[in-house]
This record gives structure tokens, C-alpha cells and sequence, in this order.
């Protein structure tokens, strides 16, 4: 069975990590095919939102050491440069919401992979560890940039350092999350508010990640250039033209994404 599962539904990308025997730790081979899913959601116009989850009772468990270890493995060169990194600028760069739906413990690499994207969505039950440091490694998969972003340099530094487990609750408080549900109505809601997403203007939503991306580095005259120069784009797609109307004609709006 693929360590990687996708469908397409109801204008969302559903992908899951499917190694649940081993809590879903990447692979070479995992990892490479997630990156093509998320180039396949981008470039796909069906696709207006990419719903990310873990099989099982774990969202994701980092990468998964005995491949490292193993001689015959790829090792640890490379593996940040053509595994974790170009994962993370997908995320990033892809023009539609991204949900990372948190259904259990996220640790390491799999933590990062959550945070770096739009909406990060948990079970009560769930948790996220930094366990770099237990093993002598640095936080990566950006997760020393996102980190201090999320919840300011004191927290990140003590989560780097100690490894501590941050438990769902308590990455909501801390900004970590966008929100929490019980473990009974999380699927259900986390989809319910994709769905929310994928019927939104998708071509907005793709302009406000795109400056949202660059407020972390812009001065504000920059950024408000930035908001300027995407503000005209917004207004010439279809969407824009179709949220006025319907305002105008006190109606719910009907986006295509376009």
C-alpha cells in the first residue's frame, strides 16, 4: 500500500501519511511523493484547498531514523536539501489553503511540516514535540523560522532546547494552532472547515498567503507597496466581480476560484 494516500473530493486535495505502523515517519520515498501530490494539487483548478492528515493514531512522527542509520540508506546528506526543504517551500508557495489537520502526536519533521502550513487544525488528544535536541539535531523543516513566529522567541527557544510535549490546548493558547475539537468531532469539523475553504475566492486567498509570506521580512512601506500591486490583481479576477454583485443584490456569493 502507498505511504501516501490521495483523493480528490469535493474541490479538496485529501493527502494522508500513511505509515501508521510506524506513526507515519518519512521516507525518502514518502517524502518524495508527497511533493509530487502538492505539485499535482497546485497545478490541478479543481483543487481549491489541500487537506493534510495522518493515518492512524499519529499525524506525523519525523523521519524515520533506521532509514538514516541504514548504510544503504540516502543518510542525512541531501537530506534537508531535496527531501524537507523543497517540501516546506510547496507549502508555501502553493496558491491555494493548506490544512494541516493534526489527528495525533507530530514530532520533529512532522511537527515543522504542520506549522508551515495556512491552517493548523488539531484533535484534543494530539501534540507536537520538537525532538530534535534528544538526539543532537538542530529544529529544521523551518521550523526554526516558523517557531519564534508563532509564538515568540522565549517559547520557541525553551521548545527547541528542552523538547518539551506541547500538548493541543496548550498550542492553541500559546498561537501555535488555529484551533482545537474534541477527538470525536475533529475530522468532521477539520473537513467541515476545508470545505469552508475550497468554496471560498481561491485566487484572494492565494494573493493573501503570497503577503502573508512576505510581512515576516517587509518593512511596512514594502508590505503596503506589496498589498497595492495584489490588491489590483484581486480585483480583476472573476471572484471579486461576483462578490460585489452578490453584496449589491443582498445574495451569498457563488466563487468559481477564478
Amino acid at each position: 500500500m502507498s505511504s501516501i494516500l490521495f483523493e480528490i473530493r469535493d474541490q479538496i486535495g485529501f493527502i494522508t501519511l500513511n505509515r501508521p505502523e510506524k506513526l507515519n515517519s518519512f521516507t525518502r520515498e514518502m517524502i518524495l511523493l508527497l511533493q509530487d501530490k502538492l505539485d499535482e494539487c497546485a497545478s490541478l483548478q479543481e483543487v481549491r484547498a489541500v487537506y493534510i492528515t495522518g493515518a492512524g493514531k499519529a499525524f506525523c512522527a519525523g523521519q524515520d531514523l533506521a532509514e538514516v542509520v541504514n548504510p544503504a540508506g540516502p543518510g542525512m546528506t541531501g537530506m534537508l536539501s531535496e527531501h524537507y526543504n523543497p517540501l516546506v517551500t510547496r507549502i508555501r508557495n502553493l496558491p491555494k489553503p493548506v490544512v494541516a489537520a493534526v489527528n495525533g502526536v507530530a514530532a520533529g519533521a512532522g511537527a515543522n511540516l504542520a506549522l508551515c502550513c495556512d491552517i493548523v487544525l488539531t484533535a484534543k488528544s494530539a501534540s507536537f514535540i520538537q525532538a530534535f535536541s534528544r538526539i543532537g539535531l538542530i529544529p529544521d523543516t523551518g521550523g526554526t523560522w516558523f517557531l519564534p513566529r508563532l509564538i515568540g522567541w522565549q517559547k520557541a527557544a525553551g521548545i527547541a532546547f528542552f523538547g518539551d510535549k506541547i500538548g493541543a490546548e496548550q498550542a492553541e493558547k500559546m498561537g501555535m494552532v488555529y484551533a482545537v475539537y474534541p477527538d470525536e468531532e475533529f475530522q468532521g469539523a477539520a473537513r467541515a472547515l476545508t470545505a469552508v475553504l475550497a468554496e471560498m475566492p481561491t485566487r484572494a486567498l492565494a494573493l493573501t498567503k503570497h503577503a502573508l509570506n512576505y510581512s515576516a521580512t517587509n518593512t511596512l512601506e514594502e508590505q503596503l507597496l506589496l498589498e497595492d500591486a495584489l490588491q489590483q490583481k484581486a480585483a480583476e479576477t472573476r471572484d471579486y466581480a461576483e462578490g460585489v454583485n452578490a453584496f449589491l443584490n443582498k445574495r451569498p456569493p457563488i466563487f468559481k476560484g477564478e
